[in-house]
């Protein structure tokens, strides 16, 4: 995947760090181009061996391989290279890690557009930060670059302590990314929240996340 430098999304991420009572927040949007990068083909070449099961050298059914994802089945080539596309960012994004162990299951297909635009805002306008979809457009500003109502969106949930999503003072963070296969495509859109150190710790109540508002921030989120 190859990072695409656009005008507007540095102008989105500008504004795209600010605090709650109780954290700070970080968000960032990043494009690619579908296009292999020459690190992709270790990633590529890795996921053919351990996918593929038809392939030479690769693993058998027996080992315990998940064939089953959200993105169809996985020793089938088209759903195996929606897949790759899909840690191919991550290794783009945070190029010191590698992201080639990561479960399929660790991702989710969204049902539609309008409900994702509808949970990032709702989570955005409870934290505080409106002027991001009002004053600086995001939606709009996504929508020219990536035909929003044309892609396949997928949510991401990091679950180790290893990723490196989690920083010191990890809260949560919600991953999404917007692929449009006619494009050739990717938007990477990320909201990471981390302990705001100014909070009284003693204050515990305010940093515990009720049920609902869990819901609301989890990268598959339901309101």
């Amino acid at each position: 995947m190859k990072f695409l430098q656009i005008d507007s999304l540095d102008m989105l991420n500008s504004v795209f760090t600010w605090e709650s009572a109780e954290a700070i927040l970080s968000g960032r949007i990043e494009a690619y181009t579908c296009k292999s990068a020459g690190a992709d083909k270790k990633l590529f070449k890795h996921m053919e061996s351990k996918y593929n099961m038809l392939a030479p050298g690769s693993l058998s059914p027996d080992d315990h391989v998940p064939v089953t994802s959200p993105f169809g089945r996985l020793d089938e080539a088209a759903p195996r290279k929606t897949f790759f596309y899909l840690l191919a960012t991550l290794n783009a994004a945070f190029p010191d890690y590698d992201f080639s162990d990561v479960r399929p299951d660790q991702f989710s297909k969204q049902p539609t557009i309008d409900l994702v635009v509808n949970s990032v805002n709702t989570t955005l306008f409870n934290l505080g930060n409106s002027a991001i979809i009002n004053q600086y457009r995001l939606w709009e500003v996504l929508d020219d670059l990536i035909e929003l109502q044309e892609c396949e969106v997928y949510s991401y949930n990091p679950d180790s302590d290893d990723d490196p999503m989690y920083e010191e003072g990890y809260l949560w963070s919600m991953n999404y990314f917007f692929l449009n296969r006619k494009l050739k495509r990717m938007v990477f859109f990320s909201v990471n929240s981390r302990m705001n150190e100014e909070v009284d710790m003693d204050d515990t109540d305010s940093l515990e996340l009720d049920d609902s508002r869990q819901q609301m921030i989890v990268g598959d989120m339901e309101v």
